[in-house]
């Protein structure tokens, strides 16, 4: 894979962007030739105070639907809008949405009542998508339905489609959009940020570790319960990726990123292999102009989003948004 730091010029950057995409989507592995249409359904209704909370379902593809909590703040037009998303919670979409968990990561509600439209939706294996008979995230009927899927690329398909949903939704403005994860929200985040142009603003926390300087690579291909991405069983045995995380960040260039990231992180150790990916992106986000537009930023808070890495956030997508 092409070492970033080599790219000397945007006719570089133009040659080595598709490789580097082509790569990546390799080891993400199919995803169905077009978007489903979505005939998105309101299940139920609530009035809060500044806001709407609705409870809603749309179709992912030719079968499936996928049950969302979207925010909509009362008497604005023309909001932007941000998608949450969750984290490895057996709750899925219900903790952004502020049902339950960590209140530090009730996205979907801050985020409303500070303005944006906000959708969180389940992800594979969460919340109402939980398999019967199987655990939370436990993927095994996940990949006898799509055997040549990627838990990961369908989860990256699944937001696009939520995208979708925000942007066909009422007095959104679809040219502000943004996404916000922590931990397994945070690398879905950049992700989508790295594979859909429609996403203006990104926020991550605790959301990677370089595959490279990672003591437990194997979490990305297990041989059972969450299996990530099969393709990168291989690559994890010989210790040679195909990509890293930077690659993902150049992606997504030059989307304002801001990373959080911890020095003390128990899930995803060592800060500063996040630093240095975002200090090889950069490269990319300079020859594009955008040198401020991707910031990491490192606390001692742990795997854990708090009152002040949240005002970063808030602050970021005022900026940017």
């Amino acid at each position: 894979m092409t070492d970033l730091k080599n790219i000397k010029s945007l006719n570089d950057w133009r040659k080595f962007r598709d490789e580097i995409q082509s790569v990546v989507l390799d080891v993400l592995q199919e995803w169905p030739p077009e978007h489903a249409e979505l005939q998105v359904k309101v299940l139920d209704e609530v009035q809060f105070a500044g806001y709407v909370r609705r409870r809603v379902n749309y179709f992912v593809d030719e079968w499936e639907r996928v049950t969302a909590w979207m925010f909509v703040p009362e008497d604005r037009d023309e909001m932007p809008a941000i998608l949450c998303c969750h984290q490895t919670v057996p709750q899925g979409k219900d903790e952004p949405a502020g049902l339950e968990g960590d209140p530090n990561l009730a996205f979907a509600q801050h985020y409303a009542e500070l303005g944006y439209v906000t959708l969180a939706p389940d992800c594979i294996t969460a919340g109402e998508r939980v398999s019967v008979g199987l655990q939370p995230f436990d993927t095994a009927n996940f990949y006898k339905d799509y055997p040549r899927m990627s838990a990961m690329g369908k989860m990256l398909w699944d937001h696009m489609h939520a995208l979708d949903v925000l942007c066909d939704t009422r007095r959104v403005d679809s040219a502000r959009i943004g996404v916000v994860g922590h931990s397994l929200g945070g690398y879905n985040a950049l992700l989508l940020s790295a594979f859909d142009e429609r996403v203006q603003a990104c926020v991550a926390s605790c959301a990677f570790t370089r595959f490279a300087d990672d003591p437990e690579p194997e979490r990305w291909a297990r041989e059972n319960w969450f299996v990530h991405l099969p393709k990168l069983r291989p690559a994890i045995k010989k210790r040679r990726f195909p990509f890293d995380w930077e690659h993902i960040l150049a992606l997504a260039a030059p989307i304002p990123l801001l990373l959080l990231t911890a020095s003390n992180d128990d899930v995803f150790p060592h800060a500063e292999s996040c630093q240095k990916a975002s200090q090889t992106a950069r490269t990319v986000y300079r020859l594009l102009g955008a040198t401020e537009a991707l910031e990491c930023h490192t606390h001692d808070y742990g795997h854990q989003m708090t009152p002040e890495t949240l005002a970063r956030s808030d602050d970021w997508f005022e900026r940017w948004l």
